[in-house]
């Protein structure tokens, strides 16, 4: 989503936001600018497109003053362009906004009844607007904004900026995240603390409903009756080398090859030190009695999740539900007594899958929080915190954080299991020892990248095509799908193998690749007549699979990868790699941007 910077220097402020905007990229935006008080005039700049575009306009008209605002803005309201583009100033008020503002139509239509004029589509000029008119009724800065604030309804983090004013700047948050960065005689404002990383390593977080004074000497926070309030100031371990892509030409081919690593790191936390079981703090669950487990998320996570129910209803034999969280709280479900909610999201600001956590709190559900972002809002708020250890994810089409969340499910189900009765000692030692030998079997699989190239080369004269899996490869698929069309923009769609006759079978023919993901396992036997089914009907088809599934549907397919032969249990480890690389060289292929794909943001948090 958006992208918010605020900035209170003894140094120019100009070049501070535009390093910390460059942060805040891989959230995924369409147009930026930034604003200045210098000599107590405000003046902005702002550009539609990338950085690139606004660091020339401001190599042809820079903008001095140690005082500024910034913001990359993801288009909600309005299509990309510059009288769209944030900041949005009104009179002596210039504001930044992540977020939607519900009421925006009726504010506008008061203010336009007041003889106030609009020169954009955006609901965030009515905020500017809205402001500017308390001012003119003879309020100061810090009551306009707090007043203005009071008025809206929606999601939002908001930061202002007055003219006149070089030490002052007000924000506040409600539903949308924002950090407040205290630096030695500086303060700073940012979405979330990896744009403040350069600046300085102590944050304190707003709460939901908070809102802030912000000046060098003192920070000011009053939480949403408008009480003031003290917010705990965390030292954060955020080194300026998260943003480097290494020896990689995108950060999502970078966080490809992180991943064994990433789940070398990931058993290191859940495994004992003695190798022979899963140790998490969801250890503190009676698993025994639980009714039924529902697991809530969004896209990629979405996809984890369904590994999870596969993993866990086979496995521990516990019912498992899961949701997509943009439906779950308006379905509103019935939700089972002692039962348990995970939520899960790589940021853990994910609105919907926020919104899904509130609500299966005041059910009166025991809540678990699957997320990267130990800091983030679902982690303070679930009632146990599960971190997923993939570190700062980059990228807007997720990679290492899909698998990460992948094993640590697979981890949970044997301490689940072992609850429930269903895993003896023995056998979850045995399960360790799989799950062991994940980030060896990763690294194999990213060896054979120069064969999911070529497969790609071919697979992107394309418009469309189609995965299939069965099993734990259904998700999969699902997920390869996604990866595909996020970031090369074909039409692209994962089914049920066994599903393709009833419907999908018509878009069979001999322009549509259709990529298998078909292991020897105890469904190969089915998959291997669905594919047929496709075959028959002139279907190009490439089949992954290890060299059992491939010298059986090796003189009928169209292409064969020959995968690492793996325990079916964590199977989907290696076949993620695969579509993952096959996205990003299909993406290379047809010249698509891999890590800021089109219309896409890396944390939607607005519903």
């Amino acid at each position: 989503m958006c992208g918010i910077v605020g900035v209170l220097a003894n140094r120019p402020a100009a070049p501070i936001l535009m390093d910390s905007l460059s942060r805040l990229e891989y959230r995924g935006y369409d147009s930026a600018g930034i604003a200045s008080v210098e000599a107590g005039l405000l003046n902005r700049r702002r550009a539609e497109g990338k950085l690139s575009a606004l660091a020339r306009l401001l190599e042809e008209s820079p903008l001095g003053g140690s005082t500024g605002i910034g913001h990359t803005r993801w288009a909600t309201h309005g299509r990309p362009s510059e009288a769209n583009a944030h900041p949005h100033r009104s009179g002596p008020v210039a504001v930044v906004h992540n977020g939607i503002i519900e009421n925006y139509v009726e504010l506008k239509a008061e203010l336009a009844a007041q003889g106030y004029g609009f020169e954009s589509q955006t609901d965030t000029e009515v905020i500017a607007v809205l402001c500017a008119s308390m001012i003119a009724r003879g309020l100061g800065y810090e009551d306009a904004a707090a007043a203005t604030v009071s008025r809206l309804r929606g999601a939002y983090a908001l930061c202002f900026l007055f003219e006149g004013k070089d030490d002052l700047l007000v924000c506040a948050r409600r539903g949308s995240p924002l950090v407040i960065g205290f630096g030695e005689g500086e303060s700073f404002v940012g979405s979330d603390a990896i744009a403040l990383a350069p600046m300085t390593n102590r944050i304190a977080y707003l709460e939901e409903g908070d809102w802030a004074i912000v000046t060098r000497g003192a920070v000011r926070i009053h939480d949403a009756a408008g009480m003031p309030v003290e917010r705990k100031v965390h030292v954060v371990a955020l080194d300026t080398i998260i943003a480097d892509k290494g020896q990689h030409r995108h950060f999502m081919a970078k966080e490809i090859h992180e991943q064994p690593s990433v789940i070398a790191r990931a058993l290191g936390t859940w495994i004992s030190p003695g190798r022979d079981r899963v140790e998490c703090a969801a250890e503190a669950i009676d698993w025994a009695v639980v009714p039924r487990l529902t697991i809530v998320a969004c896209g990629t996570a979405y996809y984890a999740a369904h590994l999870g129910k596969v993993w866990m209803e086979k496995i521990a034999r516990i019912p498992v539900e899961i949701e997509i969280a943009s439906e779950f709280r308006y379905r509103e479900p019935p939700l089972s007594k002692g039962g348990i909610t995970m939520v899960v999201s790589q940021s853990g600001e994910t609105a919907d899958t926020l919104a899904a956590l509130r609500y299966a709190k005041a059910a009166g559900q025991t809540t678990l929080g699957l997320v990267n972002v130990t800091t983030s809002t679902i982690a303070r708020e679930a009632d146990i915190v599960l971190p997923i250890h993939a570190g700062p994810e980059i990228g807007v089409a997720s990679t290492k954080a899909f698998t990460a969340m992948a094993f640590c499910l697979v981890a949970l189900v044997a301490m689940i299991a072992r609850k429930r009765g269903t895993m003896d000692a023995e056998a979850e030692r045995a399960h360790v020892e799989t799950l062991s030998t994940v980030p060896r079997i990763m690294g194999e699989c990213i060896a054979l990248e120069p064969e999911f190239e070529a497969l790609a080369a071919e697979l992107s004269q394309a418009s469309d095509a189609l995965f299939l899996g069965r099993g734990l490869m259904y998700p999969l698929a699902l997920e390869g799908a996604l990866k595909l069309k996020e970031i090369t923009y074909m039409h692209v769609e994962g089914y049920a193998a066994g599903e393709i006759k009833h419907g999908p079978i018509a878009l069979v023919d001999e322009t549509t690749p259709i990529i298998a993901l078909a292991p020897h396992d105890g469904l190969f036997e089915k998959l291997s007549s669905n594919l047929r089914e496709v075959i028959a009907r002139k279907g190009r088809v490439a089949v992954l699979g290890d060299e059992a599934a491939c010298a059986d549907l090796q003189g009928e397919a169209w292409r064969v990868v020959t995968m690492p032969s793996v325990d079916p249990l964590i199977a989907p480890f290696v076949y993620a790699v695969a579509v993952q690389f096959i996205a990003y060289h299909t993406a290379l292929a047809k010249g698509t941007d891999v890590d800021q794909p089109r219309n896409l943001a890396k944390a939607v948090t607005v519903e």
